[in-house]
C-alpha cells in the first residue's frame, strides 16, 4: 500500500519544481501562512470554484504507460490507400530519434530571439528553400498550420492584396475548382462565410464558358486533382491572367519531383502539405504545410518568413524577417491570425529531403509511380470485366470505375485494407513510399476475390511489363526540366553519420527547456513530461489515416471523448471541439461560433468585436479574419478594463454589438474582481463574451470560465495542458462553449452530421485537429489528476508572486491586484531606462550573456517585460532568473553612475559570442569575464550565443528566405 502511494506522488513531484520545504519558504517570503491563504488573498473570492474538480486521480507514470498501451491497441492500423491528402510515409529512423523525441527540438520557444534560435532558423531556411525549389516560386514562409487552411490563407491574402491596392471591390467571387480536397473547399466555404466573399464552385474547364461574366479576383485549382487526375491548365491559367485572376495551386509535393512545378507555369501561390516528407499521419497531425508565392506578395504572406541577415561583426545570421507583419504587431490590421505555425514538423520534413537529397526524392517519386502504373496494368488487363482506370494522366492516385464498389469494400475491410470510395461506381487507390510488390500483389487479390466471388471464374494473371508504357504516365509538357535542391546542404548528409552530425551542431546553437526556464509571459513553457509523449513515436498512434472508419480509430475515440469531457469539467462548459489546431486557431472558430449564432437569430448586422487593450496580442487579428470590425477598449491606471469607456461604446454599437474579447487573468497579470460584471453588461446588450484561454493556467481547479458567466474560450493545450511549443509550433486550441451554442460548433466533411443541423463550420483539414498530439494532454491531466491541477495553478501563482516580492526593490511592477499580488505573470517597466539609452530589447539580449531566454517583449506594454515563471521551475531557478534580473539593473546603474557609455556599454553590446570573447584584441570597456561570467554559477552552465547581435534591418531591407 505504501509503494502504491509513492508512485503515485511521483508525476506531481517532478512535474512541480518547488518542493514543500521550497513552498513553504516562498510563502514565509511574501508573509502568508499556507497557500490555501495565499490564493485566498489573490484570486477574488466571488469567482472561486470551492469545490473539487470532478476528474479521475492521478495515476503513476508507469501506470499511465500501460494505460495507454492498452488504448493503443484499440487503433486498427489498416492498409491506407485513401489519400486525400495523407499518405504512409517512412521517418528515418535518425530524425525520429533525434529531433521527434529530442527535447533540444521539442522545448524550445517560437524564434523571435534569433542570436539563441540560430539552429532552427537554419533547419526552416532549409525547408524555404526546399518548398522554394519545388514549387518553383522565388519566395516561401516557414509553414503554415495545414494545407486546408494554407488554401484560406492563399485566398485571403490575394483578396486583401487587391482590395488594399484598389484593384477589385466587394462584388467580386472566389472560384473553387470542383475537384480540390473536400476538406480545403469546407475550410474556404467557412472562411468566406466570415467575410462575406462569394463562391462560385464548378470545374476549371468551365470557368471561361459559363463565368466570363463573372467578376472573379482569384480562383483555386489541385495538381494533381483530389481524385488523382494531371491536368494542363494551359487555358485556365492564360484566361485567368487575361482577367487578373490569381491563381493559386494545390499541390502534391513529392509529385514535384517529377512534375513541372506550378512557379513555372503561371501559379502566383501554390499551397499543400509537407507531411509525405517523413511526419506520421497521427490522425490528421500534426503536419507542415507550405505557402509558396511571388516577391510581390511578401509583406501581405501570412505566417512566417526566415530571412538571412548579419550580426554586428557582418557574420550571416538567420532571424524572422518582417516581424511587423506579425499580428501582434499588425492587429486588426493582419493578415492572417497564425501564431503557433508547425515548426517541428516542418523541421522533420526538411531534414528527411536533406537525407534523401534530390536523386533520392526522384528515386521515390519514380518507384510510387512506376508502382501505380503497375498496379493499373494489372488490374486492367487481369480483371477487363467492369473495370476502368479513368485518370488518363496521374502520379500517384488511381481512379476506378466499377460495378463491384460494395463487393470490393466488403473484402477490402475484411482484409483489413481502406480505399477511398468516391461513390457507389468509383473508388480511387492512392500509393506511397511505403508500397512494394506485397501490397501490389494484396491489392489485387481483393479484386480477384470481389470479382470471382461474383463470377464464379478465375481469370488468367498476365504479367507486367515494364516496356508497356511510356516513361511516365503524363505528357512530355508537364516533366520537370529544372533543378532544384542543389544547394550544397542538400548535398552533403546523405549519411546517418553526417546528419546526425549536423543535427547536434544546429541543436547546440538553440537555447531550449534543458537548458534553463523560459519566463515568457503568456506562453506558459512548462515542463513537457517523457512519459506524456512516448505515445507520438507509437506504431498504433502515429499510422493511423484521418478518414478511416470510426471503428479503426477506437484508441483515439476513446481518448478524444475522455479529452472533451474532461475539458469540459475544467472549465464549466457543455460543448467542446478538438478542431482548431492553434491558439489563434481557436479564437477563429470561437468568434465563428459566435457569428453563426447571431446569424441564427436573424441578428446579421452584428459584426463589432470590443477588445480590451489587456487581452492577447492576436484577438484584433482573429476577429479581422472572422470579418468583425474591433473597436478597443481603454484600461484604467491600474492595468483593469475601463468600465466607462466599456458602456459608452456598447452603448455607441448595442445594435451591432457581436462580442466582447477578453484575456482572464489579463495579459497585465491580475485577476479583475469586476469581471461578472462586465460580461453581464455585454449580454444585457444582446452580444457574446469570448474569453482568451491563454492565461488559462492561473485559473485551473480555481476558477471555471462558464461560471464567470463566459460564451466560449479556447484553451492551448501547448501552454496549459503540456503540449510541448516545438520551436514555434505544433499547438492545439480546441473551443469550449456554452450550451446555446453547442449546435454551431465546428463541423467537417468527413465528420457524421447531425441532419438537422447541417452546419458549415469547418475550422481544419482533419476532424479532431493535430489529434496525434492529443494523447500528450490527455496524459498531463491523468497523471495530474484534480488535485495535482489545482496544485498546478497554485504554485505557478505563487512563482510570479515571489518573483514580484524579489525583483519591485529593483523595477517597477507595472500591475498588481487589489491586495498587491499578480496572477501568474507580472510585468516590469523597463521605459524608465530610457535616460540611460537602454531599452528593453538590451536587457532582453543581456539576458542571453547569462544563459536565459528573455521574457515577453513585444506586447502587451511596449518598452516592458512580461514574465511568466510557471509550476514547473524549482525554487533555485526562480532564484537564478532573479539574481539575473538584479545582476543587469546593477548593469544599468554603471551606466546611470556614468561608469560606462551610454553607447559602449555591456548591454548594447550583448550578447557576447564566442567569437568575440575568443579574439585577440579586446577593444571593451569591460572585462571579457563581465561579458561572459557575470555571476559565478554561469561557468557551470554556460550557452553561448552562436552569433552577435542581428541586424534585423539589414534582414528586411534585404530580404533573402532561401539558402544563398
Amino acid at each position: 500500500m505504501k509503494g502504491d502511494y509513492v508512485r503515485k506522488k511521483n508525476f506531481y513531484h517532478r512535474h512541480i519544481g518547488p518542493s514543500c520545504n521550497e513552498i513553504n519558504s516562498m510563502l514565509k517570503e511574501l508573509q502568508y501562512s499556507s497557500i490555501n491563504n495565499f490564493v485566498n488573498q489573490t484570486v477574488p473570492k466571488q469567482i472561486r470554484f470551492k469545490k473539487k474538480l470532478n476528474l479521475p486521480n492521478s495515476i503513476s507514470e508507469y501506470q499511465y504507460l500501460n494505460h495507454i498501451y492498452r488504448i493503443s491497441k484499440k487503433n486498427k492500423t489498416y492498409r491506407s490507400y485513401i489519400g486525400l491528402g495523407y499518405k504512409n510515409t517512412i521517418t528515418p529512423s535518425v530524425i525520429q530519434r533525434n529531433i521527434l523525441e529530442n527535447p533540444s527540438w521539442y522545448t524550445p520557444y517560437t524564434p523571435y530571439q534569433s542570436e539563441i534560435s540560430q539552429g532552427r532558423l537554419e533547419a526552416l531556411i532549409n525547408f524555404q528553400t526546399m518548398i522554394s525549389d519545388l514549387t518553383g516560386m522565388k519566395i516561401s514562409n516557414a509553414s503554415m498550420l495545414d494545407e486546408s487552411t494554407a488554401a484560406a490563407d492563399a485566398m485571403f491574402m490575394i483578396y486583401k492584396e487587391k482590395i488594399k491596392k484598389r484593384k477589385i471591390d466587394n462584388n467580386y467571387h472566389f472560384f473553387i475548382s470542383d475537384e480540390i480536397l473536400p476538406q480545403t473547399f469546407a475550410v474556404l466555404k467557412t472562411r468566406c462565410f466570415g467575410l462575406g466573399i462569394h463562391i462560385i464552385k464548378d470545374s476549371h474547364r468551365d470557368l471561361k464558358k459559363k463565368y466570363n461574366n463573372k467578376k472573379i479576383f482569384g480562383l483555386i485549382i489541385s495538381y494533381p486533382s483530389s481524385l488523382g487526375e494531371i491536368y494542363d491548365y494551359t487555358e485556365t491559367i492564360q484566361y485567368a491572367k487575361c482577367h487578373n485572376i490569381s491563381v493559386i495551386v494545390a499541390t502534391d509535393l513529392l509529385s514535384l519531383s517529377l512534375l513541372k512545378p506550378p512557379g513555372e507555369w503561371g501559379a502566383d501561390v501554390v499551397i499543400g502539405s509537407s507531411q509525405s516528407f517523413g511526419v506520421p499521419m497521427g490522425y490528421g497531425g500534426p503536419h507542415a504545410a507550405f505557402f509558396s508565392t511571388h516577391e510581390q506578395y511578401k509583406r501581405f504572406l501570412p505566417g512566417r518568413i526566415i530571412g538571412i541577415s548579419v550580426d554586428r561583426k557582418n557574420k550571416k545570421a538567420f532571424r524572422m524577417a518582417l516581424q511587423t507583419r506579425e499580428q501582434h504587431i499588425k492587429r486588426e490590421k493582419a493578415t492572417s491570425n497564425i501564431c503557433t505555425a508547425q515548426v517541428l514538423p516542418a523541421i522533420m520534413a526538411s531534414m528527411y529531403a536533406l537525407y534523401h537529397g534530390k536523386q533520392g526524392l526522384i528515386e521515390i517519386a519514380k518507384c510510387i509511380h512506376e508502382y501505380a502504373k503497375k498496379l493499373e496494368f494489372l488490374l486492367i488487363n487481369n480483371i477487363n470485366h467492369h473495370l476502368f482506370q479513368v485518370n488518363t494522366f496521374y502520379f500517384d492516385t488511381l481512379r476506378i470505375k466499377t460495378d463491384f464498389i460494395s463487393k470490393i469494400k466488403k473484402v477490402s475491410e475484411r482484409k483489413k485494407t481502406n480505399f477511398r470510395y468516391v461513390n457507389k461506381n468509383h473508388l480511387t487507390i492512392t500509393l506511397d513510399e511505403t508500397t512494394c510488390q506485397e501490397d501490389i500483389n494484396h491489392i489485387l487479390s481483393i479484386f480477384y476475390e470481389a470479382y470471382n466471388h461474383q463470377n464464379k471464374k478465375t481469370y488468367k494473371k498476365i504479367k507486367y511489363h515494364t516496356n508497356i508504357h511510356d516513361k511516365y504516365r503524363f505528357p512530355s509538357f508537364l516533366e520537370r526540366t529544372s533543378n532544384f535542391l542543389e544547394h550544397k546542404v542538400f548535398h552533403k548528409y546523405h549519411s546517418e553519420n553526417e546528419i546526425i552530425r549536423y543535427i547536434k551542431r544546429l541543436e547546440k546553437k538553440d537555447i531550449s527547456l534543458i537548458h534553463s526556464m523560459i519566463p515568457l509571459g503568456s506562453c506558459t513553457m512548462k515542463l513537457n513530461a517523457s512519459s506524456e509523449l512516448f505515445s507520438l513515436s507509437q506504431h498504433e498512434w502515429k499510422n493511423v489515416h484521418p478518414f478511416v472508419p470510426e471503428k479503426q480509430a477506437m484508441g483515439y475515440h476513446f481518448v478524444i471523448r475522455k479529452l472533451k469531457k474532461y475539458l469540459k469539467e475544467i472549465t464549466g462548459f457543455s460543448g467542446v471541439s478538438l478542431q482548431p489546431n492553434s491558439g489563434a486557431q481557436g479564437e477563429y472558430a470561437g468568434l465563428m461560433v459566435i457569428k453563426h449564432y447571431h446569424h441564427s437569430l436573424q441578428e446579421h448586422k452584428r459584426n463589432i468585436a470590443l477588445i480590451p487593450s489587456s487581452s492577447h496580442g492576436t484577438n484584433p487579428a482573429s476577429a479581422n479574419m472572422a470579418g468583425m470590425k474591433v473597436i478597443l477598449i481603454n484600461t484604467t491606471s491600474n492595468g483593469s478594463i475601463n468600465q466607462d469607456d466599456l458602456l459608452k461604446k456598447v452603448k455607441e454599437n448595442k445594435d451591432l454589438l457581436s462580442v466582447l474579447m477578453i484575456t482572464y487573468p489579463s495579459t497585465y497579470g491580475i485577476y479583475e474582481k469586476n469581471i461578472q460584471e462586465i460580461i453581464n453588461i455585454i449580454h444585457e446588450n444582446g452580444g457574446q463574451v469570448y474569453m482568451d484561454g491563454a492565461n488559462m493556467n492561473a485559473q485551473v481547479g480555481l476558477i471555471k470560465p462558464a461560471y464567470l458567466g463566459v460564451d466560449v474560450c479556447h484553451l492551448n493545450l501547448h501552454k496549459t495542458f503540456a503540449i510541448p511549443h516545438g520551436g514555434g509550433g505544433p499547438g492545439m486550441g480546441p473551443i469550449c462553449v456554452a450550451s446555446h451554442l453547442k449546435p454551431f460548433l465546428p463541423n467537417h466533411p468527413f465528420q457524421k452530421k447531425n441532419k438537422k443541423d447541417e452546419k458549415i463550420l469547418t475550422i481544419s483539414s482533419s476532424p479532431y485537429g493535430s489529434s496525434l498530439i492529443l494523447t500528450i494532454s490527455y496524459a498531463y491531466i491523468r497523471l495530474l489528476g484534480p488535485y495535482g491541477l489545482r496544485k498546478c495553478t497554485e504554485i505557478s501563482v505563487l512563482n510570479a508572486n515571489y518573483i514580484k516580492k524579489k525583483l519591485m526593490k529593483f523595477y517597477n511592477i507595472l500591475y498588481v491586484g487589489e491586495n498587491n499580488t499578480v496572477a501568474h505573470e507580472l510585468i516590469i517597466d523597463c521605459r524608465i531606462f530610457k535616460s540611460t539609452n537602454i531599452g528593453v530589447i538590451d536587457i532582453a539580449k543581456r539576458m542571453m550573456d547569462y544563459g536565459y531566454h528573455a521574457p515577453t517583449i513585444s506586447f502587451p506594454v511596449e518598452g516592458c517585460m512580461m514574465i511568466e515563471p510557471t509550476e514547473s521551475e524549482s525554487k533555485e531557478e526562480l532564484d537564478r532568473f532573479i539574481e539575473t534580473l538584479i545582476s543587469i539593473r546593477q548593469e544599468i546603474k554603471e551606466i546611470e553612475d556614468e561608469k560606462f557609455s551610454k553607447e559602449n556599454n555591456v548591454l548594447k553590446n550583448a550578447p557576447h559570442s564566442i567569437d568575440i570573447l575568443t579574439q585577440n584584441e579586446w577593444k571593451y570597456p569591460y572585462s571579457r569575464e563581465k561579458a561572459a561570467y557575470p555571476l559565478y554559477w554561469i561557468k557551470e552552465r554556460k550557452f553561448w550565443p552562436s552569433v552577435n547581435r542581428v541586424d534585423d534591418g539589414y534582414g528586411d531591407r534585404n530580404l533573402k528566405c532561401t539558402c544563398v
